[in-house]
């Protein structure tokens, strides 16, 4: 549980080099599979988007998490980094064909946003669902 009483998000720790996205992919589609595919490729690109930030921008360490909440139901979505720069939409330091994922996060999130930390930040977003409740997944 956590400080709410709800049940503790899921944690996926990343690795310091090369963004393990087919890993971070499957680890999220077996959470989330009782999600529709609507809701679950939603959920997909917004981890996607998120945690290929963190490795384009960020600094380690890096993690993910995973939250769902059923009333009314919605993924919550966390990466961290180690890096305090906030994101900008729509802007990337990488080039002008850069800068599209925070684009799609948030239109297919109900919000998102940043959690600034002495060490870094969390950046988070919250994807609607219809579905109950997170699988425990090993990782």
């Amino acid at each position: 549980m956590d400080d709410s009483g709800g049940p503790r998000p899921l944690a996926l720790a990343l690795a310091a080099d090369v963004p393990p996205l087919v890993r971070v992919r499957r680890w999220a589609a077996d959470a989330l599979a009782d999600l529709t595919d609507e809701e679950l490729g939603d959920c997909m690109l917004v981890v996607t988007e998120l945690v290929a930030n963190a490795y384009d921008h960020g600094c380690v360490p890096r993690s993910v998490r995973l939250h769902r909440s059923d009333d009314p139901c919605c993924v919550h979505i966390e990466v961290d980094d180690g890096s305090v720069v906030e994101p900008t939409l729509g802007r990337s330091r990488l080039g002008p064909q850069r800068g599209r994922g925070l684009v799609i996060v948030d239109n297919l999130s109900k919000d998102w946003g940043t959690i600034r930390h002495e060490d870094g930040k969390t950046v988070w977003a919250q994807v609607p669902c219809g579905a109950p409740s997170l699988r425990s997944v090993p990782v």
